[in-house]
C-alpha cells in the first residue's frame, strides 16, 4: 500500500525529480522482499518512459540474480517477466546496431565490434523471448521481435514454427493480432494464396471489422471456387455492419463491384438476398439516408459513387440516397453517374427480386 501510494504522489507531484523516484523504489524493494521482483518492474517500466533505457536495462539484470529463499510460483512468473524485458531491451540494442551496420555496410564500412556487439545482443534477446513466448498469453510484442531476430538471420522455419504455435495453440488466449502476424509472414514469404485465405478467415472469424478484410475480400473475389466468391460477399457485408467503415471508399467499392457483377451475370442474386435479408431494416438509415447522401456527396464524390451503386441495387432506382447522389452527378455532368442511373433503371427488376 505504501508503495504504490508513494509511487502515485511522486509521479504526479509538480516537484518530484527523478532521483527521489529511484530513493523511494529502492527504499521499497528493502522492505518488501516478496514484492521485490514487482517493483523492480515497476521501476524499470518507470525508468523507459522516462528514456533511460541503460538505467533500466541494469535494474533489470540486478533483479535477475536476486535471489532470496524459496522462490514462489508468482515469483516464478515475475522473473520470467523481468528476463523477458531484458530481452526486449537486448533487441534494441540489437536493432540499433543493425541500423548502424545497414546504413555503412555498402561504403565498406567493417567494423567487426559492431558486428560482434550486434550478434552478442542477438544471442541473449533470443534466448528471453523465446522462453516468455512459450507461457500461454498474449506477448504479441515479444512475438514480433523474435521473429525480427530469426528472419534478419534466415531461420524463416522456426519463425513460421513461432508463429503458428502461436496463432493455432488452443492453450493460448484468442488474439486476432496473431493470425495478423502470421498472414503478414506468409504474405512476406511469397506463400500460397490458400495459406493467406486459412489465415485471414480465422481473422474474420474473430474481428470481421478488420482492416485486412478488404485483403481478404480481394482474394475470395479473384478465386475461381464458387464458395470462395460467396464468403467474399459475406465478408465485405461483414465489415460495413461496422461505423468505422461508413466512409471507406475501398470498401464501398469491393461492395458495389460485386454486386455490380452479380447483377449483370443474373447468377448467384440469391447470394445478396441473403446478406440484405438480416441488414434491410436498419442498413437503409444507417448508410441510405437522404443526410449522408448529401454529406457523402459534399466530401466525397468517389464515395457517394461507390454507395449509390449498392443503394440503387439495393433499394431501387427511388431510394433517396441514390436519388440525390444520381441527381447530383447528372447535374454536374459527371459521365459515370449518368451511366450509374441508366444502370439502375435498366436493372430495377433486380431490386424487386432481393427485397421480396
Amino acid at each position: 500500500m505504501i508503495w504504490r501510494i508513494g509511487t502515485e504522489i511522486l509521479c504526479h507531484h509538480s516537484h518530484s525529480s527523478m532521483k527521489e523516484f529511484n530513493s523511494f523504489t529502492e527504499q521499497m524493494k528493502t522492505l518488501g522482499v516478496k514484492r521485490y521482483l514487482k517493483v523492480c518492474l515497476e521501476h524499470a517500466f518507470h525508468l523507459l518512459c522516462n528514456g533511460l533505457i541503460d538505467e533500466a536495462y541494469q535494474n533489470l539484470s540486478l533483479a535477475e540474480s536476486w535471489r532470496f529463499g524459496e522462490q514462489t510460483a508468482i515469483q516464478d512468473k515475475e522473473m520470467k517477466l523481468i528476463q523477458a524485458y531484458r530481452g526486449l531491451l537486448d533487441y534494441y540494442s540489437w536493432s540499433k546496431q543493425k541500423t548502424i551496420l545497414l546504413e555503412h555496410g555498402q561504403d565498406g564500412f567493417e567494423d567487426l565490434s559492431v558486428e560482434q556487439e550486434m550478434h552478442s545482443c542477438f544471442r541473449k534477446a533470443a534466448v528471453n523471448l523465446k522462453e516468455i513466448i512459450k507461457i500461454p498469453g498474449v506477448w504479441d510484442l515479444f512475438v514480433k521481435c523474435y521473429v525480427d531476430l530469426l528472419e534478419f538471420y534466415g531461420d524463416h522455419n522456426e519463425a513460421r514454427q513461432v508463429l503458428n504455435e502461436y496463432a493455432y495453440n488452443s492453450k493460448f488466449p484468442a488474439n486476432p493480432n496473431a493470425h495478423v502476424y502470421l498472414y503478414q509472414f506468409l504474405k512476406r514469404h511469397g506463400e500460397s494464396k490458400k495459406s493467406l485465405i486459412s489465415a485471414l478467415k480465422i481473422l474474420h472469424d474473430i474481428v470481421p471489422s478488420h482492416e485486412l478484410m478488404i485483403d481478404f475480400n480481394t482474394m475470395l473475389q479473384k478465386s475461381k471456387k464458387r464458395k470462395k466468391r460467396r464468403l467474399g460477399l459475406e465478408v465485405i457485408f461483414a465489415a460495413l455492419d461496422y461505423a468505422g467503415w461508413k466512409e471507406n471508399v475501398k470498401a464501398w467499392s469491393c461492395l458495389a463491384r460485386q454486386v455490380k457483377q452479380i447483377v449483370i451475370s443474373e447468377k448467384h442474386l440469391d447470394w445478396i438476398k441473403q446478406e440484405w435479408n438480416s441488414r434491410k431494416d436498419w442498413w437503409p438509415a444507417f448508410h441510405f439516408s437522404r443526410y449522408l447522401a448529401k454529406r457523402n456527396w459534399q466530401e466525397n464524390e468517389s464515395l457517394s459513387y461507390e454507395k449509390a451503386v449498392v443503394a440503387g441495387i439495393l433499394l431501387g432506382k427511388d431510394c433517396k440516397y441514390f436519388k440525390y447522389v444520381s441527381h447530383q452527378g447528372c447535374k454536374a455532368q459527371v459521365k459515370r453517374f449518368r451511366t450509374l442511373k441508366k444502370f439502375v433503371n435498366k436493372h430495377n427488376p433486380v431490386y424487386l427480386r432481393i427485397s421480396g
